[in-house]
């Protein structure tokens, strides 16, 4: 099976060159040193901006090469693996464009398109210092003209706020505020009248040290009423339907992150610690952190591929992409650190002190395009089509097959069949029940081991009761109750079971012959990421380690093959 964007990726990485070469721009040596003097890196950007990364911000309606998400999703998570505050600095553009991408008009859109190409660097301007996720309390205000908006106000901790040419701002437009009370404008900062804004001073960070994280002040500055995005009123549904593609966006950013970090933590092992008993296996935290990565990157994969084929239900997916897999890679990092011991965090001791600059960094991804409690908190919004869906069973049969069949064509990305709530629930978890009874067949017939077909019953038994939980729950506009927050974190394990099981499902077939068959006979890593999920939905209770122990030599050869610790092919550039 020839997985289109690895290939894609693959060849980006080649481009790049050797990330061990400290010849390389964007080499592990250089984002230490600019990480160590906290300095923005100017120079791998520009060498990304060479290599057309940002033509993938720019739909191809607008002239642009972003036709699939799932491709963008591929480049980014390479980025990322080499480090995250290159990546994160340089997607800061496609979060501040796809405002205009969603509601803005074809000139507006064509121009913004245009300036990207050419070098420009867009920032999106939501959050204020004294309310922070809460944007409906939002002050930053303008007062409108015959053809003209005069802004007056701040926003703070935005990214590129400071480098970037165009700011994409939400500002109340209604001094009553409300839903309808905000919309969005993009300001060239270039044809602002001079002392009519000021660049605010970088934040200091503990990660992303070398990034434009900083804020930027409006005093009467007047802009065209022509800078409207959409219609006026409309910024905050806006700002809501494009965080479900940036959130779903935020689990390549994690994966390449777990990625460096295991890769890491595998050469730190075998150089300082030697190969467990006997010299066969891994040892058992590499393999379950390899386990766990998998299974991070079938929800990551599921949900970019939402984008074009359950667009109207991305408001739970994102939202279970976002809480999902920054958590799990975030765990993953904590687990290799403690595993491997105090040698991998000491600064420049250890490969430029890679381990500790990616664990610092990473901790930003819980926190990015709404912390893990706003998107918790929107799953437990929509409980009640949830559990209807579920009780219904309810599943968009075409979208899904195209969603979890990672050979199928991706239709077109169409934001206008976003939505801020899915009436339809999740067709992903409401298909579980049926994709655990075919799974449970092949173990009958054993076609797949028998542990299988337990774990196929006890997640089946988990989903139910999970559900009749969620049901039971009443909604509270205030006050939202511990438990409704732990029954949402549990929906999103339930929901990357529902990955797994689909994608195995869906796929085996195609992937026998290619380099990571071995992954996939048997359901092996579907049997270790079952086994790993249910031991969090279902702590204490006794399972077999041995699947672990299997998965050792897959491990080992993709990292001395210099391949992606990946379900797919995808050969990297890098030396051992």
């Amino acid at each position: 099976m020839k997985y289109l964007p690895h290939e894609l990726a693959a060849l980006f990485d080649r481009k790049l060159g050797d990330p061990h070469d400290p010849l390389q721009a964007f080499s592990f040596a250089r984002c230490a040193d600019l990480d160590e003097r906290e300095q923005f890196p100017t120079e791998i950007c520009r060498a990304l901006d060479e290599l057309g990364l940002a033509q993938h911000y720019v739909p191809t309606a607008h002239g642009g090469a972003l036709e699939s998400y799932e491709e963008l999703a591929a480049l980014l998570r390479t980025v990322a693996r080499r480090d995250l505050t290159v990546a994160i600095a340089h997607v800061s553009t496609f979060l501040g464009a796809a405002s205009v991408w969603l509601a803005g008009s074809p000139e507006q859109a064509g121009r913004l398109a245009a300036e990207i190409r050419d070098g420009s660097v867009v920032s999106l301007a939501l959050t204020e210092q004294q309310h922070g996720s809460d944007l409906l309390a939002n002050e930053l205000a303008t007062v409108e003209g015959e053809s003209w908006y005069r802004v007056n106000g701040e926003k703070w901790l935005i990214g590129n706020a400071s480098r970037g040419q165009f700011v994409c701002v939400l500002a109340r437009t209604d001094p009553a505020g409300g839903p309808r009370g905000f919309s969005l404008l993009l300001v060239d900062k270039r044809r602002l009248a001079p002392g009519s804004f000021r660049c605010l001073p970088a934040v200091r960070t503990v990660g992303i040290r070398g990034a434009d994280i900083s804020g930027i002040a409006f005093t009467d500055a007047e802009v065209p009423a022509t800078a409207v995005v959409g219609e006026p009123g409309r910024g905050l549904e806006t700002v809501l339907k494009i965080l479900q593609l940036t959130r779903s966006l935020c689990g390549p950013l994690s994966l390449g992150t777990g990625d460096h970090a295991l890769r890491l933590a595998v050469r730190y092992s075998l150089d300082h610690l030697g190969p467990a008993e006997g010299g066969r296996t891994a040892p058992r935290p590499l393999t379950e952190a390899y386990t766990d990565l998998l299974v991070a990157e079938a929800v990551t994969l599921a949900g970019a591929r939402s984008i074009h084929a359950l667009t109207g239900e991305l408001s739970v997916v994102s939202a279970a992409v976002k809480c999902f897999v920054p958590h799990t890679v975030e765990e993953l990092i904590a687990s290799l650190g403690s595993t491997l011991g105090a040698g991998v965090f000491l600064s420049r001791s250890y490969l430029h002190g890679a381990f500790q600059k990616l664990e610092r960094d990473h901790h930003i991804m819980s926190i990015f395009d709404g912390n893990t409690f706003v998107n918790l908190n929107g799953l437990i919004n929509q409980f009640a089509q949830l559990t209807r869906g579920h009780r219904r069973r309810t599943v968009d049969e075409d979208g899904l097959a195209v969603a979890v069949d990672l050979s199928a064509e991706l239709p077109p990305a169409r934001g206008e069949a976003l939505e801020l709530l899915s009436r339809a629930g999740s067709s992903l978890v409401q298909s579980l029940p049926s994709a655990l009874a075919e799974l449970a067949e092949l173990a009958t017939l054993r076609a797949v081991p028998p542990t299988l077909g337990r774990y196929a019953e006890e997640l089946l038994q988990v989903t139910e009761e999970l559900h009749a939980a969620m049901a039971d729950h009443r909604p509270s506009a205030r006050d939202v109750p511990p438990e409704a927050f732990e029954l949402a974190r549990r929906w999103t394990q339930v929901f990357a079971a529902a990955a797994c099981v689909q994608l195995w499902l869906r796929n085996r077939e195609a992937v026998a012959g290619s380099p990571t068959a071995a992954l996939w006979a048997d359901g092996l890593w579907l049997e270790a990421g079952l086994a790993r999920l249910l031991a969090r939905l279902r702590p204490g209770t006794l399972r077999d380690g041995a699947v672990f122990d299997r998965l050792s030599d897959r491990l080992l050869d993709q990292y001395r093959d210099g391949e992606l610790f990946s379900l797919l092919h995808c050969r990297m550039e890098e030396t051992v």
